[in-house]
């Protein structure tokens, strides 16, 4: 038997959420230069511990943009608030996801925040092709993990 849950409709905090990423794609790229893609950012902080091409010589301001996701929701536990996770627990499959995700941002030049919000904001066309082609495999992962496999 399949449990099928729908998502809160939550638009203030999804207001928010979305003038928050603009404020920090704006941010990023007026303060550095830069795309705020976690893609790039990432490898961009990596580059001091990993050889990378191009290693880092700004990954300070990367470092800090990481912390900060990963400080958000403890700061909303610290103030009270709550913070529910809705990623499934199958770490075999969240491993192999990863994995697959990680290749696309490497095959695609970039991840979906950097072609979705910046890319897209900038009227690229390699970013509409790149979030054309993401958003249909996405469509098509769903459909068939839903209704192929009968969910996860």
């Amino acid at each position: 038997m399949q449990i099928v849950t729908q998502t809160a409709f939550t638009p203030w905090a999804s207001l928010g959420g979305g003038i928050l990423i603009g404020v920090s794609a704006v941010m990023v790229m007026a303060l550095f230069g830069r795309i705020a893609g976690i893609a790039g950012i990432s490898q961009g902080a990596l580059g001091g511990i990993v050889p990378l091409q191009g290693a880092a010589r700004d990954r300070d301001w990367r470092w800090a943009f990481l912390l900060g996701l990963l400080a958000a929701p403890l700061a909303i536990l610290a103030f009270g608030g709550s913070v529910v996770q809705t990623v499934p627990q199958n770490l075999p499959a969240m491993g192999i996801a990863g994995l697959l995700v990680g290749v696309g941002t490497a095959l695609g030049s970039g991840c979906t925040s950097g072609h979705g919000v910046c890319g897209l904001a900038r009227l690229s066309g390699r970013s509409l092709a790149a979030v054309a082609t993401f958003m249909a495999a996405g469509f098509v992962t769903v459909f068939v993990i839903r209704h192929v496999m009968g969910g996860l």
